[in-house]
């Protein structure tokens, strides 16, 4: 299994197996040599062993747990957004409050293997949930210096929804194939925007702006771009990886894992496209 930008996807198995209907097609990157970062070809090694009372997931597990997980994400976004709207001193509560539990339960996820469980899913989508909707409020609210309204909201969910499927077509019909050397790319890109945002907090608490990566002039722009770039590159790995799982014939509930890792994605893109969108918006 090649190593994902997408750190809930780390720990999927290192193997192919005889599997299900997928995302995608041998062109796509099925039928590529299993290498992560350039190492040699891992010895291949069994699919897992489903129990008798369980079976191997398949894209309809997926899609299914995916919807449910952005469904409920939705729901609370909303709940979110209207409490704010009511009452504005909420906002900032449940940015940082949402913000810090949804990357707590990305943590635990990650680092103890619990990727598949339907509970920290659904908490995390939960937690993302009331980030959003009161971000989304801020970004688009004269009293938080926003504009736009809620028509800025629905061109950055069509945007984010838009790049997502849009990567999807590319990944199905193998207009980019996930190889190793794409999967390092990618993940090198993440580190440096990772460690450039740091940066940039840290500098704003000393200069008014910090670096520049947020304030909304032309640097921050081209930033936003890069960011959205790389979440969209980040979609194809996330495709490949979800695949593999499939074609390893993973238990069912593992495609909780998959929806867990698309969601962090998708919620990310959707951050940066309204972070974008307001910039335009403001000049």
């Amino acid at each position: 299994m090649r190593t994902t930008s997408n750190p809930v996807f780390r720990n999927l198995p290192k193997q192919e197996g005889n599997g299900y209907a997928s995302f995608g097609s041998a062109t796509a990157g099925a039928s590529q040599a299993t290498q992560q970062f350039g190492q040699p070809q891992y010895a291949p090694a069994e699919p897992y062993q489903t129990g008798p009372t369980s079976r191997a997931m398949t894209i309809d597990d997926v899609v299914t747990k995916t919807g449910i997980t952005l469904g409920v994400l939705t729901i609370s976004a909303l709940v979110s957004y209207f409490l704010v709207n009511n009452n504005a001193d909420l906002a900032a509560p449940l940015v940082i409050g949402g913000g810090l539990v949804g990357l707590v339960l990305v943590l635990v996820a990650t680092f103890g293997r619990k990727m598949d469980n339907p509970a920290i899913v659904l908490a995390y989508a939960v937690a993302e949930g009331l980030f959003l909707g009161a971000l989304s409020f801020m970004f688009t609210s004269v009293e938080f210096g926003g504009v736009g309204g809620s028509a800025l909201i629905a061109q950055a969910v069509l945007g984010t929804f838009g790049v997502f499927f849009g990567m999807l077509v590319v990944y199905k019909t193998g207009a980019i194939r996930v190889t190793p050397r794409l999967t390092r790319m990618i993940i090198g890109a993440l580190i440096g925007v990772v460690v450039l945002a740091l940066g940039n907090l840290v500098a704003s608490f000393f200069v008014d702006g910090g670096l520049g990566l947020r304030d909304g002039g032309t640097l921050a722009i081209i930033f936003s771009l890069v960011c959205i770039g790389i979440a969209a590159f980040s979609f194809l790995l996330d495709f490949d990886a979800a695949d593999q799982l499939i074609r390893a014939q993973a238990p069912e509930k593992a495609a909780w894992g998959v929806a867990f890792g698309l969601t962090v994605t998708l919620v990310w893109l959707y951050v940066e496209i309204l972070r974008l969108l307001s910039y335009f918006n403001n000049d």
